[in-house]
């Protein structure tokens, strides 16, 4: 195949290209340039901000690929856009939305597409955003464009930075490392699956050139099914050293850090368990193979050769929440006490 990816070199794409190449496609990627990441010698590489609309239309002028992946839509007028430069220029357009399209409480546990509905609240801008640009699709697959929706859910790899309840980078390990208490939502039971890009790049590669999946949408997600607490715990297998966790309700640290909890409060703190039947029953022997231990091992590795250094920031801040958890847990104590002394 003929494949063309806008983006191309954040943690899913460049697993996408990856994949692609050894299935033997040809790879052309398209993005601003910003990003110095290494990629295979033989993918073409465009430089174009799709921001400037005339001349990245100019770009692509007389060319047609098999297949074009939107790895960077983000609202309904990126998808505007990308459908009406390459609706005649290729055979089908994957657009990646996300897991946080969907409206919360979901439906379904495990969650399957064609039971839920789109989210609907604008204080979750990402979901609220991805939920429109969804809708404008749905519309547009009704005329005939050959679009396929993919929802990936939390999705890790070498070189992610999305890790964690405050999404800390390598300050989890340093902590663990310290003895320093990790700060955890609710009470860490919540039901997630963990995915990683080997899997995911796998899985929409699949996708591509089938007839059966235009007009249609998917999440991905892998079926391992682990809580929130084992996240914490395998970065402590890896550490050598058990972790100390604290707890707080997830409303109380989006009000306290509402930018980096935001995502607890509306999205997260629901079961993150996702029925895969539709990807299998056209994908009939796709499997998800990466373990959340075995997935973790290789973004560990690829936070130590790029030497990530602390947050001091963050770490101030994961400090004060843990002295707020343990307030809280020493006043509840209290109040017990007085109630007993009282019966």
């Amino acid at each position: 195949m003929n494949v063309l990816i806008i983006g191309g070199t954040g943690v899913i794409s460049r697993a996408v290209v990856h994949v692609l190449q050894r299935r033997g496609s040809a790879v052309t990627i398209v993005n601003r340039g910003q990003t110095q990441t290494p990629l295979p010698l033989d993918v073409e590489w465009l430089r174009q901000d799709r921001r400037d609309h005339e001349a990245f239309a100019q770009l692509f002028s007389g060319r047609y690929f098999d297949a074009v992946i939107d790895m960077v839509c983000f609202t309904e007028e990126e998808a505007h856009r990308t459908l009406d430069l390459f609706r005649d220029k290729s055979e089908q357009i994957m657009i990646v939305s996300s897991v946080a399209a969907y409206r919360r409480p979901y439906r379904t546990i495990p969650t399957k597409e064609d039971a839920e509905r789109l989210w609907d609240n604008p204080e979750f801008p990402y979901g609220f955003e991805k939920a429109l640009m969804e809708r404008y699709l749905q519309g547009k697959i009704h005329d005939g464009a050959p679009v396929t929706v993919v929802r990936p859910s939390l999705t890790f790899g070498p070189g992610a930075r999305n890790v964690g309840v405050l999404r800390q980078n390598a300050n989890i390990l340093h902590r663990i490392k310290a003895g320093k208490p990790l700060i955890m939502f609710g009470d860490g039971t919540t039901p997630w699956s963990f995915s990683f890009v080997s899997d995911m790049a796998r899985a929409m590669v699949a996708l591509l050139g089938r007839k059966e999946a235009i007009g249609q949408a998917f999440h991905l997600a892998s079926q391992e099914r682990t809580q929130w607490n084992d996240l914490y715990l395998e970065f402590g297998r890896i550490a050598g050293q058990e972790p100390v966790l604290e707890f707080l309700p997830a409303r109380l640290l989006y009000q306290a850090a509402p930018e980096l909890c935001m995502h607890l409060f509306f999205e997260k703190s629901h079961p993150g368990l996702f029925d895969d039947a539709k990807l299998k029953s056209l994908v009939l022997d796709f499997q998800w193979e990466t373990s959340l231990r075995a997935g973790l091992e290789t973004v560990v590795h690829s936070w130590e050769e790029d030497q990530l250094s602390v947050d001091g920031k963050r770490d101030m801040l994961e400090d004060r929440l843990v002295e707020i958890a343990r307030d809280m847990t020493a006043s509840a104590f209290r109040a017990g006490d007085h109630h007993g002394g009282e019966g």
